[in-house]
């Protein structure tokens, strides 16, 4: 047994390393330094987030985030020199030069345009807005610490801000973001903030949180079993608080005023009836427009909705309303419907918005119509206003909410109503929208409980995190195999040396999927590196346990990785089989060459979008080739290398492997047995179901020509018979080292499909199984896999007339491959009548 030690770091300290706890950056502050203006909860918050060094603070509406970044930027200064920027929304400066000069009694933070304006500035803290900073102006890394006021911004992966302040804001030593609206209905959405605040890589997470959809690309959801691990995650970097007494703190002024709803349906009148081709009448819309009607609908009812908005706030003349529209044509019907209200838009001069803005805040103004894009982050307006109007609404739930929470936050003395209008084709819209409500505020619920049970230690979460570690041992003996559920590593350690014939497995891809959620998973590793520490305790023990002159046979696959992740704006691989033949090779192994498994390149592009027939015809040289997979041979130097013999040598009888078979498999051409050529004419009609296996054969037995190919598969699309779920047309090899007739549907997920059990994201083909089993061992010999799986590899070693061993760690896959087992044991052991002869 080898030491379960490597680089002066136990296996059990390794584990105990991948706990996905933030680490801190920052530098800890007395409470007595913190300016006395802030309430206890606000305190506690800025003192949690200057230690963290990078940290996220999403708090509900009211709670005082303002004040907040205002006191850790002056703290971050103060402490490591420099200047701080604070980059907000437009339209919400006066919020910080309010708070600034009314409650922290300092110099109001200088609004900068430019960076020449930013190093000249006599304040330490300086503002400036969003589109300055992604559009080049302003320079992130000259500043100590950057805070992002509103940071709803980067929850969007893909979007040019998220992209654009991932590099800018790279290395600032203290980064603070603040929203109080996290996506509701996209939980990866959050580690788009963790990739900005540099806690993990944006793939990382998604790779350790989420499962990928093996039909369909980008379609990933949580894991069930990850969702708590996740919270606690989160929660190591994201302040989560609804209000006070989530801190333990007193509620004392925190109590929000009742909410009141109303939905207001609005139907077309008669003059609004449409015509279909046939002269139909339809008074009833289809619910489900297309995005062109939509747009037409909002035209054509705008006077309908202006004319519902204009009645209510008509019948309460004493109240003050925020006007919520989107569309240009609806603030000048808005205007012609109440001459009084007061306009903010995107082409108003800007002093003459916040001079607006400010005006409505101070109550000097008594009907504001504005957009929720401009106004709907950042503002307060619960001082004078407890009434808002939706004229319309749509599906952007993140700005709807923000926009609600205008006036419905702590502070707010009245009763809040808000009135939506919509019409009633939008009822689908409304509906996602209040399910989308109800997701935000279960997401709340879970982050604010997390921080409730654990406070603001991370102590405390490590302790939770450590449940999943380790597996109860499960021993299970056959007459033809030995099956284990246990960690892999642990398990290999304890077997004896030289005890196994052949080695049969097929690897996690390093971090690409996760199959457990225990830490001793492999897949549960941040990165290639990571993985690759942990498979160093493992590999000595798989060369120590295979007898002298044996092999170990590995299947893998290069790892896709797609741009949005990595920043090249395309896929590029991982050469994963090749980090894999370095990684062996220096644990004592003998490279011995690898089969490549070729797979339907239709069936990748299904899943990954990578290989697209319409971005191949808009540049070629963004595309790449079908990503095959291997079968990487290896070899334990035999005891005698003068003649390299393996101490217990494979052997064949010439009788039963033919001189004829030997040279067709040595030489590698596959000719045909003498059955004439399929014409083109008798390909065509053939059924699609068939085309493939009959185009391999017809591939393998004709000289090839890529020319003839082409022209073949355009005939067949013009037929009508070029499915787009799988390739009919793929060459055929004439190589034993390329394997193109495994049967991709023949694995024993096909039977998990039928029982509607968790199939295993990986499996190994039977095929490819049995093929290597044959060629590398002898009968009775024991074949053993250390990723078990289903169990594939012992129970076609029983099959074959081998022992058969298997280490799985989850516990579903080690249940169903034991019944594999015991199946194949059965018909194996099953008497037949030459048993009781003579």
């Amino acid at each position: 047994m080898i030491p379960m030690r490597t680089n002066s770091m136990t296996y059990n300290e390794f584990l105990h390393s991948k706990m996905a706890i933030a680490e801190k950056s920052g530098f800890k502050v007395p409470d007595s330094e913190i300016h006395p203006v802030l309430k206890p909860h606000q305190r506690a918050a800025v003192r949690w987030a200057l230690e963290g060094g990078r940290r996220a603070l999403f708090e509900s509406f009211g709670l005082g985030k303002t004040i907040q970044e205002l006191e850790w930027c002056r703290q971050v200064t103060t402490h490591k020199g420099g200047k701080a920027l604070i980059v907000l929304p437009l339209g919400v400066k006066q919020e910080f030069t309010r708070d600034a000069v009314e409650l922290l009694q300092m110099e109001p933070p200088t609004y900068v345009r430019t960076m020449a304006e930013a190093k000249a500035a006599e304040t330490d803290i300086v503002m400036t807005n969003y589109e300055r900073v992604r559009d080049g102006d302003i320079n992130p890394k000259y500043f100590t610490g950057t805070s992002l006021d509103e940071a709803s911004v980067l929850r969007s992966f893909g979007s040019k801000t998220y992209q654009t302040f991932l590099d800018k804001f790279q290395g600032v030593p203290y980064k603070l973001v603040s929203t109080a609206t996290p996506s509701p209905n996209k939980y990866k959405e959050l580690i788009h903030y963790a990739g900005y605040l540099e806690i993990m890589d944006t793939g990382q997470a998604l790779t350790r949180f989420f499962q990928r959809d093996s039909t369909k690309a980008n379609n990933l959801t949580l894991y069930p079993h990850k969702e708590a691990e996740f919270w606690l995650w989160v929660s190591s970097w994201g302040l989560f608080i609804t209000k006070p007494s989530d801190l333990g703190f007193d509620d004392t002024g925190y109590d929000l005023p009742p909410l009141t709803v109303n939905y207001h349906r609005i139907q077309l009148s008669d003059e609004h009836i449409t015509y279909d081709r046939d002269g139909q009448g339809q008074i009833i819309r289809d619910a489900a427009l297309s995005l062109k009607d939509a747009a037409r609908e909002k035209r054509e009812s705008i006077d309908l909705r202006v004319a519902k908005m204009k009645e209510i706030v008509e019948q309460n003349p004493e109240d003050h309303f925020i006007l919520w529209h989107d569309l240009e044509a609806e603030r000048h019907a808005i205007k012609r419907a109440l001459p009084d209200a007061v306009e903010v838009y995107g082409s108003q001069d800007y002093d003459k918005r916040e001079q607006n803005v400010i005006g409505f805040a101070n109550g000097d103004i008594r009907l504001l119509a504005t957009k929720k894009e401009i106004s709907g982050q950042g503002c307060n307006f619960q001082r004078y206003c407890h009434r808002a109007i939706f004229v319309g609404i749509d599906y952007e739930f993140n700005d709807f909410i923000q926009a609600i929470h205008r006036i419905y936050r702590f502070m707010q003395t009245k009763e809040v109503i808000i009135d939506i209008i919509y019409m009633e084709t939008e009822e689908m819209i409304l509906q996602a929208l209040k399910k989308k409500w109800r997701q935000h505020n279960y997401l709340t619920e879970q982050m604010t409980k997390v921080i409730r049970e654990y406070g603001l230690s991370n102590s405390n979460r490590m302790h939770r995190m450590e449940r999943s570690m380790g597996v109860e041992r499960v021993e299970v003996k056959g007459n033809n195999y030995l099956a284990i559920h246990n960690d892999c590593v642990l398990e290999t350690a304890k077997m004896k040396e030289n005890s196994v014939d052949l080695i049969v497995t097929s690897i996690p891809f390093s971090n690409h999927y996760e199959y457990t959620p225990s830490y001793n998973d492999l897949g549960h590793n941040k990165d290639n590196e990571e993985f690759f520490k942990q498979m160093d305790y493992l590999s000595p023990n798989l060369l120590r346990v295979l007898k002298p002159g044996r092999v170990f046979a590995c299947h893998v696959k290069d790892r896709i990785l797609f741009g949005n992740a990595t920043g090249t704006g395309m896929p590029t691989m991982d050469p994963f089989h090749a980090l894999c033949i370095a990684h062996y090779m220096k644990h004592g192994f003998q490279y011995m060459g690898m089969i490549t498994i070729v797979t339907d390149v239709v069936r990748e592009n299904n899943q990954t979008y990578r290989l697209g027939w319409s971005e191949q015809c808009k540049d070629g040289t963004k595309m790449s080739v079908g990503c095959p997979e291997y079968v990487l041979l290896f070899r334990k130097l035999p005891s005698d290398t003068s003649n390299a013999y393996a101490d217990t040598p494979v052997t064949k009888e010439k009788s039963a492997y033919t001189r004829a078979q030997w040279q067709i498999d040595a030489h590698g051409y596959w000719r045909s047995s003498g059955d004439r050529l399929l014409t083109k004419e008798e390909l065509m009609n053939m059924p699609v179901e068939d085309l493939q296996a009959v185009y391999r054969k017809y591939s393998r037995d004709t000289v090839y020509s890529y020319e003839e190919h082409v022209e073949l598969a355009k005939k067949l699309d013009a037929d009508g018979k070029l499915p787009s779920s799988f390739m009919v047309v793929a060459p055929g090899s004439w190589n034993m080292d390329v394997w193109d007739d495994i049967n991709r549907m023949r694995t024993l997920n096909t039977s998990q499909s039928r029982k509607r059990k968790a199939m295993h994201v990986c499996p190994l083909q039977l095929d490819t199984v049995e093929r290597l089993i044959n060629r590398y061992s002898n009968k009775g010999d024991v074949v053993f896999d250390p990723f078990g799986g289903l169990m594939t590899v012992p129970m076609m070693a029983v099959k074959m007339g081998r022992y058969g061993i298997g280490i799985e760690l989850n516990p579903d896959y080690f249940r169903d491959g034991l019944g594999y087992l015991k199946q194949e044991e059965l018909i194996r052991d099953e008497p037949t009548l030459f048993d009781f002869v003579g």
